[in-house]
């Protein structure tokens, strides 16, 4: 078929797949967070089995574990969420002060009273209130599949003791998926592990530096801090919104400005020059394709879909990059410039030899021939089973 009729048809194929995901997030979004979980957690149940524990056990253990987690992080969110109700209706009625506060400071900067009036009034009180509440209201959508992201640890925890007979028989005939397959989940694990370690450290100084100014529900934001932290490029913003116009009502602008200024200084510190070097290149995305994927996966599968961009990505380049090597030009183009491409895999059965230095910096294999002694260079996209 023509080039130009494959890639219409391919075009058409990949929109009708992302239909289908937007009309089934509600679907996908769980299924994939409950997986991603079930991979981070899945070493300390290899471990276990390793120590001679059985399986159902071992299996009981982390799912055990899993949900006192996110019980933990529901009661906290419903219990903070409840004592923000209570205090919302008093925080309207100063933000109205704020606001005529605000008016008269900037009369000396030299505005017209009217555009002030015409300003001050064009602005709802109760939206500055009830955007605190929005973004915790999305926060809170992600627990209300509680029962059905259980049910799907359950089952993917007790599926992954043979995981690894699984993946071995792919090998048989598919090395690479096989190999992109381990690549995704190692990937993944390293950015989730390196995550929550740097999320857990920013959540307690971001919750101990807003109990020592004196902003209400410092647990909350602490907590808020530790997931936003798993949403590249904004997520230190979503994080400090909420915090930040509730030390504006609650002690005006000195306050909402102390609040942003250690925001800013342990945040930026932490993420944005501590946390990349312990990351290093598990994710071999570059900084852009990282932002074009949150925009794209948050369209797609809405909240889940910001804090699972990087894993989604991942399994997304393992799927259509990694398995293909006359595709790993788009690794160069999308991927972090210092991420080696992966090695290409020989036919099965050859005996690699010590390659040339011209053919080894071409990511050759050198392969024996039937006839020659000296072997000759096989590239891997010449093997079938390689593809």
């Amino acid at each position: 078929m023509p080039r130009a009729v494959v890639t219409l048809v391919g075009w058409a194929a990949g929109f009708l797949i992302l239909a289908g995901l937007y009309f089934t997030a509600w679907l996908v979004g769980p299924v994939f967070l409950a997986l991603i979980i079930v991979i981070a957690v899945s070493p300390v149940q290899s471990w276990l089995l390793g120590r001679g524990w059985p399986s159902w056990l071992t299996t009981l253990v982390l799912v055990t574990f899993v949900v006192g987690l996110l019980l933990l992080f529901a009661l906290v969110i419903v219990v903070s969420i409840a004592q923000l109700a209570a205090l919302l209706p008093q925080y309207a009625d100063q933000s109205s002060e704020l606001l005529k506060s605000l008016s008269g400071s900037l009369q000396q900067f030299g505005v017209k009273p009217g555009q002030l009036q015409q300003a001050v009034s064009s602005i709802d009180p109760a939206k500055l209130v009830a955007l605190i509440g929005s973004v915790l209201a999305g926060l809170s959508g992600l627990l209300s599949s509680l029962v059905f992201l259980l049910c799907l640890l359950l089952f993917l925890s007790v599926e992954a003791g043979g995981m690894e007979q699984r993946l071995a028989a792919v090998a048989g005939d598919r090395p690479n998926l096989e190999r992109a397959l381990r690549s995704f989940a190692k990937g993944t694990r390293t950015y989730l592990v390196v995550t929550a370690v740097f999320g857990l450290i920013v959540g307690v100084l971001d919750g101990a530096a807003l109990a020592i100014i004196g902003v209400p529900l410092p647990v909350l934001w602490g907590v808020l801090s530790f997931l936003t932290n798993f949403i590249p490029n904004i997520g230190f913003i979503i994080g400090l919104v909420p915090p930040a116009l509730l030390a504006l009502l609650d002690g005006g602008v000195s306050e909402m400005l102390v609040v942003i200024a250690v925001y800013c200084v342990l945040n930026l510190v932490i993420q944005s020059l501590i946390q990349p070097r312990f990351v290093g290149d598990s994710v071999g995305l570059a900084m852009t394709a990282t932002f074009l994927a949150l925009i794209f996966w948050t369209w797609l599968l809405g909240p889940l879909g910001a804090l699972l961009a990087i894993p989604l990505t991942l399994l997304a380049k393992a799927l259509l990059v990694d398995v293909d090597p006359t595709a790993r030009w788009a690794i160069a183009l999308a991927g972090s410039l210092e991420r080696k491409p992966p090695a290409p895999v020989a036919a099965p059965g050859a005996e690699e030899t010590e390659p040339a230095p011209g053919d080894a910096a071409a990511g050759r294999a050198v392969v024996p021939g039937p006839t020659s002694t000296a072997g000759s260079v096989i590239g891997a996209s010449a093997h079938p089973r390689g593809r």
